[in-house]
């Protein structure tokens, strides 16, 4: 996703383009996705309506809320083309971008479709996001929301508590095609970060669903404390540049105890009472360059500070004023206990949401390592749960062990799924990374090649959707993965086709 997984940007960025218009999760490191501008090019931002049941495990509960989806049909094959299902991570969704999803549907003649995460953006099932209303916040009742949708969407067989106006108002792909009910499409199922996780977890879960996954950068492996997190950070800024953060990052800290208003008011973030969180705003804004495909925009003006002799901390906070909050929306609100405590819901209650995610279910505690630490050792276990008791109870604890039990970690015991990631992304440690026939995964290399740089392209910009992959360092590397993928879709897709064909 965008966390006890990164946690970082967002107000002034809010103000530009407004949060509503981020898809596939949200631009924070402090959460895993990525996220999308207004103003770039989308296949479709005509918003549709599902009627999702609350408590998939319930055999009493039929409560139901609205959950938005989109649609774009322009390249499917009719009768028979495959269906590429885009699953929406951590964050609003509002709309199908055109980045290279939009190639790989035009390829294969496919028909696009996403499904906006529950709890997010415009799918609350409540008017509040107090801890009492968050108990069917989970991966568990998110995947068997895909589940539900997609046999909605094929063929509309899920109305058992419709009304009869709901009833005749479904329009199920069946119904458009005027093709019988029994009859499916190849579904294949797309993610990135924690919508990649989410795709691996839906092959393994509901394999009869789809055909297979690409899980792009997806952090399938629950993590308590992941300290490698901070580790890759210092290999993909390499032996130069480390150094020099680690000396900024110990020079903040001093700043803090001499004149702690004046340090915050550097970086436009009094409002952090608790110096933790002032500090994790700090690591943050290091990783918005790295984990997004631009390592340079960090190091080059801090090497340069540092050879010249000038202000380190300065030559920092220029950094962080002019790319961080300028191009990336970097706000110190993101890290405000204050903000994550408000329970009313708002544009920016994704912060609030995902850290309910890490808090109870997956962690992914960005601690710092116990030697050769860039953050601050104040950014440790102790700090990630005493927030989370802090916005959500005393008690509440992240199940990680249960995580992995449940889903297989990166030891996933599944078929036919596609696990890409980039170099030089801190989240490749949560991700699989060993590969086999039935679950291939590849690295994709090269110097700025971050965060699901197979389906983004690098660098990444959230004032643009990308796709191209000629502004990669090495595009060729990311061309050879996406030959790859490509590949791998086509021979499942031909299975499938087999399969179904076999059934009729």
């Amino acid at each position: 996703m965008t966390t006890a997984i990164g946690y970082a940007l967002l107000t002034t960025f809010t103000v530009l383009l407004s949060y509503t218009s981020l898809s596939h999760g949200l631009l924070q490191p402090r959460r895993i996705s990525h996220g999308l501008s207004a103003s770039g090019k989308y296949l479709t931002r005509d918003e549709l309506w599902f009627n999702q049941t609350l408590d998939h495990f319930s055999p009493y509960d039929h409560r139901k809320f609205g959950q938005r989806y989109y649609e774009y049909l322009d390249h499917l094959r009719v009768p028979d083309g495959p269906i590429f299902l885009m699953i929406c991570g951590e964050g609003p969704c509002n709309g199908i971008p055109n980045d290279y999803l939009s190639v790989l549907a035009k390829k294969f003649e496919a028909g696009v479709v996403s499904l906006e995460h529950r709890y997010y953006g415009k799918s609350s099932p409540f008017n509040s996001l107090a801890t009492e209303n968050l108990k069917y916040l989970s991966s568990k009742q998110a995947l068997s929301d895909l589940a539900a949708f997609r046999e909605y969407y094929q063929a509309g067989l899920l109305c058992c508590f419709c009304n009869v106006l709901e009833a005749a108002s479904i329009d199920s792909l069946n119904v458009k095609l005027n093709r019988s009910g029994k009859v499916d499409n190849p579904w294949f199922f797309f993610g990135a970060s924690y919508s990649g996780a989410l795709s691996a977890w839906f092959r393994l879960k509901f394999p009869h669903l789809t055909c297979g996954s690409l899980a792009s950068s997806a952090v399938v492996r629950a993590v308590y404390e992941y300290f490698e997190y901070d580790q890759q950070i210092g290999v993909s800024v390499g032996p130069e540049c480390k150094p020099v953060l680690q000396e900024i990052n110990k020079l903040v800290e001093l700043g803090l105890k001499v004149n702690n208003k004046a340090m915050k008011a550097l970086f436009n973030a009094t409002e952090l009472d608790v110096d933790a969180d002032f500090l994790y705003l700090i690591a943050d804004a290091q990783v918005v360059a790295v984990q997004y495909g631009n390592p340079d925009k960090l190091c080059v003006p801090l090497v340069e500070a540092k050879k010249d002799g000038s202000d380190l901390v300065e030559a920092y906070a220029k950094y962080v004023r002019e790319y961080c909050v300028e191009v990336f929306g970097l706000s110190s609100k993101t890290y405000s206990r204050k903000h994550l405590l408000d329970t009313r819901i708002t544009p920016e209650s994704a912060d609030r949401l995902w850290w309910f995610q890490t808090c109870t279910e997956v962690a992914y505690f960005q601690v710092a390592p116990a030697n050769d630490s860039i953050r601050s050792h104040q950014i440790n276990t102790e700090y990630h749960l005493d927030l989370c008791n802090s916005l959500f109870g005393k008690g509440v604890y992240p199940e990680v062990d249960a995580t992995n039990l449940y889903y297989g970690g990166d030891r996933i015991a599944a078929t036919k799924i596609v696990f890409t990631n980039g170099s030089q992304d801190p989240w490749r440690h949560a991700s699989k990374q060993t590969s086999s026939p039935d679950l291939p995964s590849y690295i994709v290399n090269c110097h700025n090649c971050g965060h699901g740089s197979d389906l983004r392209g690098c660098p990444q910009s959230p004032m643009i959707i990308e796709g191209d992959s000629k502004n990669c360092s090495s595009p060729d590397a990311v061309n050879k993965v996406r030959q790859h993928i490509i590949e791998h879709i086509d021979l499942w897709l031909s299975e499938c086709r087999g399969v179904l064909r076999s059934s009729m």
